[in-house]
């Protein structure tokens, strides 16, 4: 019995083998390509285009694998490309560590600084488990209109080949990367509005939904490639919509949540009747220049290339931020005599918050203009509008994101041109006339409409279960000691008695 099994699988194992033999022998022999094909291909490869051997009938791209199931030749990462995308990544974490870190805790009293950095860092460690368990198969890969699938959950089948429909040069695990620290940053925006009175363990589980809730969809809907607002990749979008590199997903979600949820908190004790200045404007100082460094890699790493397009995008972002960075301090100087640091560095955020959506669609005269508007109308909400509703957004999130993010989207309907990103040409031909009034902007202000909706909505049902499970607000004697202290057992500063920080 023993040698009549072992003769049927010594049977099987060699009809196995003239099978496959056999296959081997039926498939085309691709050929090599000439050396004019591959000058071809490497001409490609330098001006981000398609690669000529992949679609010459039976010739192999040095440049590509091979895919039998589509018969053509899949894109090899470049390493140009890639190295500019993990330069870009570690740019955009940069920016949340340690520049949001420090921006934020230089604008908070010095007994609640360090509760702002713990934040930073619980977010940048949720927002990573997130984005690894689902959060990148949810918003990048195909699925439906609103959320992708769960094929890519624990980034399954995410490799260093790239993903084309995003990059046909850039590793997908390169890229899931980059995307990710966007997903860190966002939220960890919205503290901002909420600092020194929420409860951490409140924080935690209000972050936690919110990703859910809000930013997958958003940023889903935006950039996925079956994205129902992403005009620039969907040709059967619903909302023919565009966003450069986050001014819905990132500063509109987190700054219109930033508000609703501030309003559901309540007053810090003692705002309106004691003042609450910054404990450090070094601090503020010193994160804004990172923050401002690590845009780059926000905004010209959204190309997905180190292309003209991210050269652009780098040209307008540095001259937008540095027209509102002058812009809002001189009006502080016009109405109040003297042209603050906070008023630069709210300058600089603004510019760089509203040049957002833009930066890979307009020209630097259009730049300038965004310019002037972020430091002029982001100006007016923080000094004014804040005042005149009496909201505690401590931090000016919503003045700053909320507002800078839905200007800039509306501007970038306005301003967006061909000649800048030829890519506008493939399905939103219609709707970008080179006017200033052109059918992309009742495109965009749709998206504004969905966006907001989204963020107050969700934000509003999110804050309540939060409140129904742990509550917001940690004690009345808590909060008037510092968070510090009695959330995280430590100190920022240790001081001696007499002396002062």
């Amino acid at each position: 019995m023993k040698k009549s099994i072992f003769l049927l699988l010594v049977l099987a194992g060699t009809l196995t083998g003239h099978i496959s033999r056999a296959a081997d022998a039926s498939a085309p022999k691709r050929a090599e390509p000439t050396l004019e094909q591959r000058v071809s291909d490497l001409e490609a490869a330098f001006l981000n285009g398609p690669r000529a051997a992949d679609s010459t009938n039976n010739v192999r791209s040095k440049l590509g694998e091979y895919d039998e199931k589509s018969n053509t030749y899949k894109p090899l990462p470049g390493p140009g490309a890639n190295a500019w995308q993990m330069t870009s990544a570690a740019l955009v974490l940069f920016m949340t560590l340690p520049g949001l870190a420090l921006f934020y805790g230089g604008l908070v009293r010095r007994k609640n600084v360090l509760s702002v950095m713990a934040q930073c860092l619980f977010i940048t460690g949720l927002v990573t488990i997130l984005w690894f368990v689902c959060g990148y198969s949810l918003v990048f890969h195909r699925g439906g209109a609103v959320l992708g699938n769960l094929s890519n959950a624990f980034l399954y089948g995410v490799t260093s080949n790239p993903n084309p429909d995003y990059s046909g040069y850039v590793s997908e695990n390169v890229f899931a990367m980059y995307q990710l620290m966007f997903a860190i940053i966002t939220p960890a925006l919205i503290i901002g509005a909420i600092a020194e009175r929420m409860k951490f363990a409140a924080i935690c589980l209000f972050m936690l939904l919110w990703m859910f809730v809000i930013y997958f969809p958003q940023a889903h809907m935006i950039w996925g490639a079956d994205g129902f607002m992403n005009g620039l990749g969907n040709p059967d979008a619903g909302i023919k919509a565009i966003d450069f590199a986050g001014g819905t997903v990132v500063h509109m979600t987190s700054g219109w949540s930033a508000l609703i949820l501030c309003l559901i908190l309540g007053k810090r004790i003692g705002f309106g009747k004691q003042p609450m200045p910054p404990h450090s404007m070094v601090l503020c100082m010193v994160g804004t220049g990172m923050l401002w460094v690590g845009w780059y890699g926000f905004n010209a790493g959204s190309a997905v290339a180190a292309d003209v397009i991210a050269a652009n995008a780098f040209t307008t972002t540095t001259i937008a931020t540095a027209v509102a960075s002058f812009v809002w301090p001189l009006a502080e100087w016009i109405v109040r005599g003297k042209p603050s640091v906070l008023g630069f560095c709210s300058g600089a955020v603004a510019g760089l918050v509203v040049i957002t959506p833009a930066c890979g669609y307009v020209t630097p005269r259009g730049a300038a203009i965004i310019g002037v508007a972020a430091g002029l109308i982001p100006w007016f909400f923080c000094y004014k509008v804040k005042s005149w509703f009496g909201y505690d957004d401590a931090l000016d999130t919503f003045g700053v994101h909320a507002v800078g993010g839905t200007l800039g989207a509306l501007l970038t309907g306005m301003l967006a041109r061909h000649s800048v990103n030829p890519n506008l040409a493939t399905n939103l031909g219609g709707h970008v006339k080179n006017s200033f009034f052109q059918p992309l902007v009742l495109q965009q202000l749709e998206a504004i409409g969905i966006t907001l909706v989204l963020a107050t909505v969700g934000t509003a049902v999110i804050a309540l279960i939060v409140k129904a499970v742990v509550g917001l607000r940690p004690a009345e004697e808590i909060e008037l000691s510092g968070l510090d202290l009695n959330e995280h057992g430590e100190e920022g500063y240790h001081i001696a008695a007499g002396q002062q920080l």
